[in-house]
């Protein structure tokens, strides 16, 4: 359960055995209490792996709060945007890392959205076989999802996250005031995260966004109310199945359309981030589902409905310089990392709340499927 403190922060805990339990901390003006936070988990040197974007607001004021702690501090900045998740920038941190002389025994500190998380993680779980890292993420979608968890790892050119490693954090801090810094876009991109806890197995909760999501994007309490909900609910997942065997699979709802869009728009952010190819995805899990009689046509409509509100987008025609044909998202879909023995994995919904693991679609369904979006108006 989220707890929160006398001047609002909230707790989260993550209670993984062999001593690799974790706290998610949740409020704003975190970052300025980094220092003591790291400094307390040991070590005598911390690098923080930031982009550019990132680095001109938040490196500075982490370094100086590092190096008041005691702590020697660097920084490896990277370009933003997904492209920068690769084998080219991979290498650039991992040399970086190593240049800033971190040992077993430092930590690594994580500080930007998702794709830097993912590539700090990525080179901290393989740097010297492996060492300890922070994630500090400032993008709601990382708050509530991919800095979490310890997925962490790199694109390859035939998909998206193909390449990577679980490795948890010791520490996520997370500073709720960082948001106020995001474009809208951004925002409505972490927001697609956010729905998809409702979607999964909490219709109340997905009830409590459709009456609340105003006061999310403006920054009001609701803002770290979503946070923490989001987290609590990753963090039991996490727990009950680390490593994807079976129930973490439901947090990719959406995800196999998302990442095939992604592929096949060259993970171009200037033309689709990975939130709004979300958005789009579960609206097509959800009309996908009421396609094969699983979940009534309603739920879908009022699932697309609220994603197109907060300004999401929900159909394939949204995505700038087309999405290629039927056949060439089928193929891209096929790369997906929950296919096993060539047959696709979905997560699909008997309705809003009711999300489930279907294996074995028929490619025939889903390319016709596919097909009628395309043609739709």
């Amino acid at each position: 359960m989220s707890q929160a403190t006398m001047s609002g922060e909230r707790t989260v805990h993550v209670p993984l055995d062999g001593g690799r339990d974790y706290d998610i901390l949740i409020g704003r003006g975190i970052l300025d209490e980094a220092g003591a936070r790291v400094k307390a988990l040991g070590g005598r040197a911390a690098a923080i792996v930031t982009d550019e974007t990132v680095a001109g607001l938040y490196a500075q004021r982490v370094r100086t709060s590092l190096e008041a702690a005691g702590l020697r501090a660097g920084i490896v900045c990277v370009a933003p945007g997904e492209a920068s998740k690769s084998y080219a920038t991979f290498a650039q941190v991992c040399d970086g890392l190593l240049a800033e002389k971190i040992e077993r025994n430092d930590l690594v500190v994580a500080l930007g959205g998702g794709v830097v998380g993912d590539l700090a993680g990525f080179a901290a779980a393989v740097l010297r076989r492996g060492v300890r890292f922070v994630q500090a993420p400032t993008t709601l979608l990382a708050q509530v999802d991919s800095s979490v968890g310890g997925k962490t790892g790199i694109n390859a050119p035939l998909g998206k996250n193909l390449i990577g490693a679980f490795h948890q954090p010791r520490l996520v801090l997370a500073d709720t005031a960082t948001l106020d810094t995001l474009s809208s876009r951004e925002m409505r991109a972490g927001y697609a995260e956010v729905v998809k806890y409702g979607l999964i197995n909490e219709a109340a909760f997905f009830e409590w966004c459709e009456a609340h999501w105003p006061g999310i994007f403006a920054g009001g309490p609701e803002r770290d109310e979503a946070v923490a909900i989001c987290c609590r609910a990753k963090a039991g997942v996490v727990v009950r199945d680390e490593r994807e065997d079976g129930e973490r699979a439901l947090l990719n709802l959406g995800h196999t359309f998302a990442h095939a869009l992604e592929r096949l728009t060259g993970y171009e952010s200037a033309r689709l981030v990975h939130g709004e190819a979300v958005g789009i995805g579960l609206a097509l899990a959800f009309r996908f589902s009421a396609r094969l009689g699983l979940c009534p046509g309603q739920d879908a409509g009022r699932v697309a409905n609220h994603l197109a509100l907060a300004g999401l987008p929900t159909r394939l025609q949204a995505v700038p310089g087309g999405c290629g044909d039927a056949e060439a998202l089928l193929d891209a879909m096929a790369q997906d990392k929950k296919v096993r023995d060539g047959r696709l994995t979905f997560i699909l919904a008997h309705g809003i709340g009711r999300s489930f693991i279907a294996p074995g679609i028929e490619a025939a369904d889903v390319r016709a499927f596919l097909e009628d979006e395309l043609a739709a108006g």
